[in-house]
């Protein structure tokens, strides 16, 4: 159990956060959209549009459930909380970090949803997405940190200061 998870919203700053704080712990780094991607030669976005949300999710759950590594700092996609198996295959695998991001904020962050490639159901606004998905990041992490009007270099020395320890 010597890894680092990080769940959160699009645009709470996962992969950024994971680069800087993996460079600092000596880890190393995955992003699992970048494996989602790798695995299925297109774009995020892509893979949505032209399999749908369903199919996608369970392409990201079967990816998820194969990351099998030591001291590495692991940025999963937005909705990788969606897979009950990887959720738990992730527990198994280490502390599991919610970076928490008031809606405001986020609101903020995010530019155009589809190009990013955020999972979202027809209809669904924004404020949707995160009230549902705020309840599966609480329920699945292991530590909660709070990055309302918090910087980078912030994020990273808290965590930094919590993992170096163990």
């Amino acid at each position: 159990m010597d890894n680092i998870i990080l769940i959160g919203m699009p645009g709470a700053g996962k992969s950024t956060i994971g680069i800087v704080l993996a460079k600092k712990l000596g880890y190393s780094f995955i992003d699992s959209d970048l494996l989602i991607q790798e695995r299925e030669k297109m774009l995020l976005p892509d893979i949505i549009e032209q399999k749908g949300i369903d199919v996608f999710k369970q392409i990201e759950n079967t990816v998820n459930i194969t990351i099998d590594t030591k001291k590495t700092v692991i940025a999963t996609g937005g909705s990788a909380i969606y897979g009950m198996e990887a959720m738990m295959h992730f527990k198994s695998l280490g502390t599991i970090i919610y970076l928490k991001l008031p809606y405001d904020e986020l609101e903020i962050r995010l530019g155009d949803l589809e190009r990013r490639g955020v999972v979202m159901k027809p209809g669904q606004d924004l404020i949707e997405l995160y009230e549902e998905r705020t309840t599966l990041y609480e329920r699945y992490a292991d530590l909660v940190i709070d990055c309302s009007k918090k910087s980078i270099r912030d994020i990273v020395e808290r965590l930094y200061l919590e993992f170096s320890k163990s």
